[in-house]
């Protein structure tokens, strides 16, 4: 049996900036075996033979693991079922390595594992792989569709007697981009031989956002209960939606860790998280807006197609349900029509990605209230004004049923205009343009819906005070300790709490870190614990004290206005963002540094899908942006002076008040710059742009 040295959860603290933190390949294990996948060169074939009789003689290996060899006894296992928020028809059964076919490029096929990495390398090349190909359906799988979404409000006799005086119409392709963590995937996987009554047990360290649920699904696998599987999340350097679901990678190593009665450690590579990993985005989208004379809104008409890739995670189908059941965002429609679908195809899977859906519909709705306002001769602004949802309305049903909890989103509005100096940044723009310079200013409201259902909190009060936070959503980088703490103790009037999250046996179940649900559902778990205590306290009890809560919630709805400024370069067409203003409501905020700090990380990310990114396949399959060489993202001179304010309207559906900050900048930063982008050509007529607004295709659209 392997030994590994646990080291302590911790505050977060200035140490971890200097090579401090404990991440899963800093996780000690001196006997484990290294991992090495042999990964399919083809999107779609038919396996003829994998030979591994040279691999298993390489020196240093232990083992080469097929599907038929991964359980002791040749069953098949297969990848857990996908969320079914929308109807899935039945999908073929996946399973951690390849049987008979593979069905995207980079799909693992065999292990190899052995006593050091480079030896696990080696053996690795000498598997040969006979592959029959086959035909590879396109990205967008128009042969498989699986998931379909319908709304429909109709506007009664009202609506009827309603005359549009236009309808604007647009096609947007939103690309795939990878989430491109500073720490990529990674699994250390320990058996633990024959406990008293427990029998085998296994230890598993890895990034994931949901360690209960990563905790059942390994269990699920290997036929145990799940108190005999201990996950175990460390710190994390990004996560970002890609390390919410398990993989196939992950499941093979705690199979090939039982299989071996061994610890087995993998290390994801770069270029293996390009074409093997879990993307993000991937969308069509075809929208057309009708407004009244009176510059009202009177229908909306969406057509969503949504990519999935070869399998399904677990939140596969979450983009295609948030971007259906959010248009049409913070505004009033007459009447809405939306109709979604999704489909396989023969390309790495799609899962959920900072934002999930809620950047589609913002993009799509904003980018036809910008074209509407142009064809109108309306200021952008005020066409927002006219149709925004009033403050004395909330909460407020939306035409497909969400609830708005709280908001201003008039006041935001107002807000933004005034912080960026709207008109006179117009009248700027005219002087500029008069100059001949090409410049645009634009602006995006959006809406955040934060995550609902529960989540679990266990807290401790020790009788020399100490009190000890465990929760089950745990931090990939925004400062949970920190936060969470100070929940805990402005509640119980202590000092910053120490704090445990992401152990399976430590903290108690819970739904996990993602949908920007942790603070509000994960926060006020604690809070209700806390006053579980307090109540205790009162009636006499005496220290030690612990009380587990679980909170369920429904969903709080953040909001926001972004408005940008950007210049392009007549004889290059590269792109300028030379200012944005943002204003953006999340509730009541705990802790003003780490929200800004995540308003700003979120904005990073969204110019970096709006200017730069995009993953991009040929017609066979394969992956030609598959290294930094061809997908380019945000460096520090890209990012252009910003100024954010922070509004609070709190919540009345958790006691925080809170409401989710993590995404907004993903939400309206893109949506704000693909209008600025079209408002800087719009001299030059109506220009369709797409994501990313690189050089070429400004370039091309002034030539033209």
């Amino acid at each position: 049996m392997s030994t590994v040295n646990f080291l302590p959860l911790r505050r977060e603290d200035p140490a971890l900036l200097k090579g401090g933190g404990c991440f899963t390949a800093d996780v000690q294990a001196p006997q484990a075996l290294h991992a090495v996948f042999v990964r399919s060169p083809l999107a779609h074939g038919r396996i003829r033979s994998i030979d591994i009789e040279a691999a298993g003689a390489a020196e240093g290996v232990v083992a080469v693991l097929t599907a038929q060899t991964l359980t002791d006894d040749g069953r098949a296992v297969y990848m857990p079922a996908p969320n079914p928020l929308l109807p899935i028809a039945q999908l073929p059964p996946m399973e951690p390595l390849a049987r008979d076919r593979v069905v995207y490029v980079g799909q693992p096929v065999a292990l190899v594992l052995a006593h050091t990495l480079a030896q696990a390398q080696q053996a690795a090349d000498r598997v040969q792989l006979q592959l029959e190909p086959l035909q590879v359906l396109p990205e967008f799988g128009e042969e498989l569709p699986i998931t379909q979404v319908h709304h429909h409000q109709g506007g009664g006799a009202q609506a009827a007697d309603l005359t549009p005086a236009l309808r604007v119409e647009l096609a947007l392709e939103v690309p795939r981009v990878l989430a491109m963590s500073m720490e990529p995937r990674g699994m250390l996987a320990i058996w633990q031989g024959p406990l008293a009554e427990q029998g085998e047990a296994l230890t598993v360290h890895f990034g994931t956002q949901s360690p209960s649920r990563a905790q059942a699904n390994i269990a699920a696998a290997l036929g145990w209960e799940p108190s005999r599987v201990r996950v175990i999340t460390g710190q994390v350097g990004g996560a970002f939606g890609a390390k919410s679901s398990l993989s196939p990678e992950d499941l093979a190593l705690a199979l090939a860790a039982c299989r071996l009665r061994a610890a087995v450690r993998w290390t994801c590579g770069r270029s293996d998280e390009f074409t093997a990993g879990m993307h993000g985005r991937g969308a069509r989208m075809q929208g057309a807006l009708s407004v009244t004379p009176e510059g009202r809104f009177h229908a909306l008409d969406a057509k969503l197609q949504f990519a999935l890739g070869a399998w399904l995670p677990f939140s596969a189908v979450v983009p295609l349900r948030n971007t259906a059941r959010i248009l049409p965002g913070p505004y009033r429609v007459t009447r809405l029509d939306v109709q979604g679908r999704a489909g396989l195809s023969h390309t790495a899977p799609v899962t959920i990605y900072r934002g999930a859906g809620r950047p589609e519909a913002a993009l799509l709705m904003e980018t036809l209230v910008d074209k509407a306002a142009r064809a109108l001769g309306i200021d952008p602004v005020e066409l927002r004004r006219r149709n925004l949802i009033e403050a004395q309305a909330m909460p407020y049903t939306t035409p497909t049923c969400e609830v708005f909890d709280s908001g201003d989103y008039l006041r935001a509005l107002e807000l933004a205009c005034e912080r960026f100096g709207y008109a006179a940044q117009r009248r700027q723009q005219a002087e500029r343009r008069a100059r001949g310079e090409v410049v645009g200013l634009a602006l995006a409201m959006y809406v955040e819906p934060c995550g609902q259902g529960w989540e679990s909190a266990r807290v401790d009060w020790h009788a020399d005070g100490t009190v000890i936070v465990a929760s089950g959503s745990p931090a990939q980088g925004q400062g949970h300790a920190t936060t969470y703490a100070q929940i805990a103790a402005q509640a119980l009037g202590v000092e910053p709490a120490q704090v445990r999250y992401g152990d399976t046996a430590l903290c108690p179940p819970g739904i996990g870190a993602l949908a920007s649900r942790s603070t509000a559902i994960g926060g006020g778990a604690i809070v209700q614990a806390c006053r579980a205590l307090l109540a205790r306290r009162a009636a006499g009890e005496a220290l030690p004290l612990s009380a587990e809560e679980r909170f369920e919630s429904q969903e709080a709805w953040s909001y926001g206005c972004v408005m940008a400024r950007l210049s392009v370069d007549r004889d290059t067409g590269r792109p300028t963002v030379e200012q944005i203003s943002w204003v953006d409501d999340a509730g009541h905020i705990v802790n003003p540094t780490l929200a800004h700090g995540q308003l700003v990380g979120g904005l990073v990310q969204g110019l970096g899908q709006a200017m730069m990114e995009r993953l991009v396949y040929d017609a066979s399959g394969q992956l030609l942006t598959g290294s930094l060489m061809d997908y380019a993202v945000p460096r520090a001179t890209d990012v252009p002076p910003i100024e954010i304010e922070s509004l609070s309207t709190p919540s009345p559906n958790n006691p925080l008040g809170a409401k989710g900050v993590g995404e907004a900048g993903c939400i309206g930063v893109p949506a704000a710059l693909m209008n600025a982008a079209r408002d800087a050509l719009a001299p030059l007529g109506e220009c369709e742009l797409q994501f990313p607004l690189t050089s070429e295709q400004l370039w091309r659209a002034l030539q033209s």
